[in-house]
């Protein structure tokens, strides 16, 4: 089974404000689902129905407090002339991500996982197959946009089966913050 270790978006404001930026974003190509907006704290790939009761033993230990991340800006990777991913940015809290991407891959690497480069909070509204060309002066206008406020308070294990219409994505497991 595919699976990843992800932090989700779940509140509507910000849900809003992403669909309204998607519909208002003049790009040539299908949006990313509302439902599967999330962080991918660390993707882990295929693994067997052993390793996933491995990874959900060790994703049980992870001790974390929760916080507040603010949604902040759009950008491109890897540049707004070529772009493959259209992102939103965090601005408050990202210390706080990067610290739990960390402490998830801490705890996979026993397993074998390792993130293959560093994580950046952000979340992908579009991902762009073909060429679309420099979307540049459309991302201008929306730098420094806020989207709102959410309190990350659980990360879950989540499994994904890629379907032509889209991936879809379910838990496996929820491990909840602390307090």
């Amino acid at each position: 089974m595919r699976t990843f270790v992800a932090a989700e978006i779940t509140g509507q404001g910000i849900l809003n404000s992403i669909k309204n930026l998607q519909s208002n974003l003049k790009i040539e190509t299908k949006p990313i689902e509302l439902q599967n907006m999330h962080f991918t704290l660390l993707f882990l790939g295929e693994i067997s129905e052993d390793m996933a009761q491995k990874v959900q033993n060790e994703l049980k230990t992870i001790q974390y407090d929760s916080f507040d991340i603010s949604f902040e800006g759009v950008g491109a990777f890897p540049k707004p002339k070529f772009p493959r991913v259209v992102w939103i940015g965090v601005k408050n809290g990202a210390d706080q991500l990067v610290e739990l991407a960390k402490a998830v891959e801490e705890k996979m690497a026993p397993l074998g996982f390792k993130s293959d480069r560093e994580f950046k909070p952000h979340i992908t509204i579009f991902r762009i197959k073909n060429k679309i060309g420099d979307i540049t002066d459309e991302l201008i206008k929306y730098s420094n946009e806020k989207f709102g406020l959410q309190k990350i308070s659980e990360i879950k294990f989540k499994k994904s089966v890629l379907t032509p219409s889209g991936p879809i994505y379910s838990d496996l497991q929820v491990i909840k913050a602390s307090k």
